[in-house]
């Protein structure tokens, strides 16, 4: 892998027989060119064979320190019409933020002396003056008094509202007593009176009591509390000044990160999310291999071509990255810098603005009065998206003029196929819809995953959230992630030779008990679950013609005759 022009690299085969694309690539959902296979084929050497620097990617030994990396190549165009390619990391690598032959970060968070490390020492600084003072054992010791106080006003306070009570109780005894005596003639109105008077003196005694009971006891607290005050306001003006600190420096930093494109146009980190909604830039933007690429580029006139990004190592804990997987950039962090960072490029067309059910139909498989069973065709959405409204919902709204409510009971990913109970009245929607909820409704799953699963049978507990940062991939989140549990069954085991090489199949009948998004995908495909994604997840594997995912069987009751009814449709793969 050799260099000229700083990070600028030339192929080490010969290039003559490809060609160039005549378009930029769509970086988030695309298809490496030819000519970024061959970059990333030599990069993926390099990082092999070096030895110049180390880190642990987590792939010779079970570490769980280990952690793999994102890298990126873009193919650029020299001054003298070379062809070539730029390489990058996202984040950090070896502990470092510049390492050759890689380009360095748009801005140099970490460089020595910087205004960012001398605003983050001194934070540091005030963390640890918060640590001795948080931990100051007068502090802890009056904390602990007070919390002590506290426990023993409420008990002493509850105590005596019991006795309140209780006494209220035989008051009101002694009040009916009273009465009765009157009527039957064994006392007379003026001694009723006088027990009435006794009585309500008694009751006053009681609440005043409790109010001073109250009040001694808050003495006590407010006693402690003025100890402890003067200590807790020292620690809220460092805490305070700690938080201005920090705003500041991140706000000095956002306007350090500065991103061109290919006509000059230059633009900071905060004003392209000021923007936006959310307005604040997410953690490591800006730090991405793809906008660290786009920016060495520009500021060397080179001329982009096309670009890829892959992963390199051992997953993270949370996320699903497959070794040498090709990936798209994040939606969060780079989606609004790039759509800056690819302004007067003439970009290839976005594949997600396409609709990918235009020439397919849907397959009623039963109807009746109340409901239809369909077969929903892989990359047909359920229901209208952001950018397509060609759906299941708008078909059936339009075939079934006359259906009221809301139709959709339960849904599909766009590129799962199978069986879909649709309601056309909204009494057969609450009904079905109540007992999908409650898990009363059978459902299998028929799915082709990579490898040879050696298991037969199994379940998998990982609890799902979204990845805010790359919607709509998710996250396993065992902090905010919502349950999730897959049962599992091997139905079958193949094998196919391509090119050579022999690859392993399992086909496997899933049956989810949750109906979490991307459920069974995830669950395949993470390293604690099945560690083997779906054939064809383009978000969690590899893609292919289509996701190898089909919901085969489905059995419910007939929400008006409460019939037992079950449909199964056989896979397309």
């Amino acid at each position: 892998m050799q260099s000229t022009n700083n990070c600028f690299t030339h192929f080490e085969a010969s290039i003559k027989e490809f060609d160039l694309p005549l378009k930029f690539t769509f970086p988030f959902y695309y298809q490496p060119h030819p000519l970024s296979l061959l970059a990333v084929k030599e990069l993926q050497s390099y990082l092999e064979h070096q030895t110049a620097w180390q880190h642990d990617f987590g792939l010779t030994a079970n570490n769980t320190s280990a952690s793999g990396k994102m890298f990126g190549v873009l193919i650029v165009q020299n001054h003298e019409g070379e062809i070539g390619y730029l390489s990058a990391f996202s984040g950090k690598l070896a502990d470092q933020s510049m390492i050759d032959p890689f380009v360095p970060p748009v801005f140099d968070t970490f460089a020595k002396d910087s205004f960012f490390m001398v605003g983050q020492c001194e934070i540091n600084q005030l963390n640890d003056t918060l640590d001795t003072l948080q931990n100051k054992s007068e502090i802890s010791s009056l904390c602990q008094i007070l919390t002590s106080l506290v426990n023993d006003t409420e008990q002493h306070i509850s105590a005596y509202r019991d006795l309140i009570i209780e006494g209220r109780k035989q008051r009101k005894v002694k009040r009916e007593g009273a009465k009765t005596a009157v009527q039957n003639n064994m006392a007379n109105e003026h001694t009723l009176q006088h027990l009435s008077d006794l009585l309500s003196k008694e009751s006053i005694k009681e609440k005043n009591q409790l109010i001073a009971l109250k009040l001694h006891w808050q003495e006590k607290v407010d006693a402690v509390q003025q100890q402890l005050k003067p200590l807790t306001d020292e620690i809220d003006q460092l805490k305070q000044r700690r938080k201005t600190l920090s705003n500041a420096l991140q706000k000095k930093l956002f306007n350090h990160y500065r991103f061109l494109n290919i006509v000059g146009e230059e633009k900071t980190l905060k004003a392209i999310f000021d923007e936006l909604p959310e307005r604040k830039p997410p953690a490591g933007a800006g730090d991405c291999a793809a906008p660290k690429l786009l920016q060495y580029a520009f500021n060397h006139h080179l001329t982009p071509i096309a670009m890829a990004e892959f992963w390199w190592g051992a997953a993270p804990k949370s996320e699903i990255r497959q070794h040498k997987n090709f990936y798209g950039s994040c939606q969060g962090k780079c989606q609004p810098i790039l759509g800056h960072m690819l302004t007067g490029l003439d970009i290839e067309e976005n594949p997600l603005l396409i609709n990918p059910a235009k020439d397919k139909s849907l397959e009623i498989v039963y109807q009746d009065l109340a409901l239809l069973i369909i077969n929903k065709p892989s990359e047909f959405l359920s229901v209208p998206g952001k950018n397509i409204e060609d759906s299941v919902y708008a078909r059936i709204k339009a075939q079934f003029p006359q259906a009221t409510g809301p139709l959709i009971v339960h849904r599909l990913d766009m590129s799962t196929s199978g069986l879909m109970v649709i309601a056309l009245t909204k009494r057969a929607h609450k009904n079905l819809q109540q007992q999908f909820i409650s898990r009363e409704v059978e459902k299998r799953y028929v799915a082709l995953i990579e490898g040879d699963l050696k298991a037969d049978t199994g379940i998998i507990n990982l609890p799902l959230r979204v990845d805010l940062n790359d919607r709509p991939r998710q996250l396993v989140c065992y902090d905010y992630g919502k349950n999730a549990e897959t049962s599992w069954q091997v139905v079958g085991r193949t094998q196919s030779k391509h090119q050579g090489q022999t690859a392993k199949f399992t086909r496997i009948h899933l049956y989810p008990k949750t109906g979490r998004t991307h459920q069974l995908r995830m669950h395949c495909a993470h390293v604690d679950g099945l560690n083997m994604p779906i054939v064809g997840d383009d978000l969690y594997g590899n893609k292919a013609r289509r996701l190898h995912l089909h919901a085969a069987y489905l059995a419910f009751l007939h929400p008006l005759t409460k019939e037992k009814m079950a449909f199964a449709a056989a896979e397309a793969f």
